[in-house]
């Protein structure tokens, strides 16, 4: 089957056409990857956009600003508008999943049935397509429509926000965004799989997840040790952690770092070092792993008051003169700056007129391909050019 081919299109996935029917987060961040990857991704919007092109106005905030999370996910692709309830254009939408690889959405199962648009039967109308679905709870069960969002299905009810607070407190503030991102590159991953069995069997299909699952997924740990032995640790506050050698602290200069010594007797002596407390080894409360995890409040306390004494680039230093793993805890300013850093950030393409600017890239590199994502379409800015694609592909 051949498919149009953008031009400007770079990267592994070029010559690859996506239908992206998405709105907000979850859905277009999945086209979006897609988009940074190489493929044609023609984005269907209804004439009131995507919502999210408006999200900073729906809080409250100015509506007339640029929306840099809607341009992180939405960057390099085609921006059409159409009407899926008017016939016309349901007709139109269906010639476009003709000429594609991929289908991309995030609508509710019921809404997609009553547009007909449900994976059964457009998976029976177009054997050769992928159909990628994103949910708040899955495709079955009572819930199936009920509203998400990450901060619903990803991080409530998953178990992850609840694991993440301690006995007694309430969870922490969550971040926007955070599974949506993660659910998407879930599902980016399952429609390459399904696109690599298309290549040996020439069918498409139904390829699903769920912020639910995702969420889930990410503390897969912690419900194994739950099923396997129907208990589980308990969240700690990090005066109180178990574990004294994974755990933070503050430096001298008020500036935060994490020990990340996983091997306990291993790293345990190199620490010492670094701290120049080695008569720690001989405290009978914490001559082994065994003791110092039974005094490991003793031991954290012990370890704040020692930290205290020097600024963290100190600190950085004899750590890793004595190899002791450690991590600072840096802000979003200070990752700005970092220098290792620097490769996840690109350069977006402005638009005429506009100023470039830089943002998050897709956290995937590819040997030979250089990524430059493209500009930020405006709404129904292709669909004049989109159409006319469609009729000359069909001529």
């Amino acid at each position: 089957m051949e498919t149009p081919v953008d031009p400007t299109s770079t990267g592994p996935l070029a010559g690859l056409t996506v239908i992206e029917l998405g709105v907000w987060v979850a859905g277009p961040a999945a086209g979006g990857i897609l988009a940074d990857w190489g493929a044609d991704v023609i984005k269907v919007e209804p004439a009131a956009g995507d919502p999210q092109r408006g999200v900073f106005g729906s809080v409250g905030l100015d509506g007339s600003m640029p929306v840099p999370p809607f341009e992180v996910d939405n960057r390099g692709k085609r921006s059409v508008v159409l009407d899926l309830r008017d016939f016309d254009d349901h007709a139109v939408f269906d010639r476009l999943l003709s000429t594609a690889d991929v289908l991309i959405t995030n609508m509710r199962p019921g809404a997609l049935e009553r547009l007909e648009l449900g994976p059964d039967r457009i998976c029976a109308r177009h054997p050769h397509l992928v159909y990628g679905a994103i949910t708040g709870y899955g495709l079955e069960g009572d819930d199936r429509d009920r509203a998400g969002y990450d901060v619903g299905a990803f991080w409530a009810r998953s178990g992850l926000a609840h694991t993440m607070a301690p006995p007694g407190e309430m969870p922490p503030g969550l971040r926007s965004g955070m599974g949506d991102h993660q659910t998407a590159m879930t599902l980016v991953a399952g429609v390459m799989a399904k696109l690599l069995e298309r290549e040996r069997t020439g069918r498409g299909g139904l390829v699903s997840t769920s912020l639910l699952r995702t969420g889930m997924y990410s503390i897969a740990w912690d419900f194994g040790i739950q099923l396997r032995f129907d208990r589980r640790e308990s969240t700690r506050s990090r005066d109180k952690s178990r574990a004294p050698l994974i755990n933070s602290y503050r430096a001298g200069d008020d500036r935060i770092f994490w020990l990340i010594c996983l091997e306990a007797d291993r790293h345990w002596p190199k620490v010492l070092a670094a701290l120049d407390r080695l008569d720690l080894a001989d405290d009978p409360r914490f001559v082994d792993v065994v003791t110092r995890l039974r005094h490991s409040a003793e031991l954290i306390a012990e370890f704040d008051a020692a930290f205290a004494t020097r600024p963290l680039s100190e600190w950085a230093e004899r750590f890793d003169e004595h190899d002791v793993w450690w991590a600072p805890v840096q802000s979003i300013v200070d990752v700005i700056a970092d220098p290792q850093a620097q490769p996840g950030f690109v350069d977006m393409t402005p638009r005429d007129g506009d100023e470039p600017f830089r943002a998050v890239a897709t956290p995937v590199d590819f040997d030979g391909h250089t990524m430059t994502p493209g500009p930020v379409p405006s709404l129904g800015e292709h669909t004049a050019e989109v159409l006319d694609q469609l009729r000359r592909s069909t001529l």
